[in-house]
């Protein structure tokens, strides 16, 4: 699920991501555009008691963002609820937030 809260004090898109996994999941990262991709570095998403992973980033409006989850630190993952999904330079998908 990806929830967009537009902020009307500033130019900014508060987004909630939320993956729902199975039990074996320790890890969910974010990584993207907004990050340059830095593993480490990214978003990482907090375990809930249901096993949804969640977690927030205040966007700029106006732009677009690439972007993908790091599971357990070793698989890559997309999100359905994405606006778009776009070829990347690996021979797989990014999802693509439009803001």
């Amino acid at each position: 699920m990806i929830k967009k809260a537009y902020l009307k004090t500033k130019k900014l898109c508060k987004v909630t991501f939320a993956l729902q996994k199975e039990d074996d999941t320790e890890t969910i990262e974010l990584l993207g555009d907004f990050n340059s991709w830095s593993v480490g570095e990214g978003l990482k998403l907090k375990k809930q008691k249901n096993n949804t992973f969640k977690g927030t980033l205040n966007l700029e409006i106006g732009k677009e963002y690439e972007f993908r989850y790091l599971i357990n630190g070793t698989n890559w993952g997309n999100d359905n609820d994405a606006d778009k999904q776009v070829p990347n330079p690996y021979g797989s998908q990014n999802s693509v937030l439009s803001i």
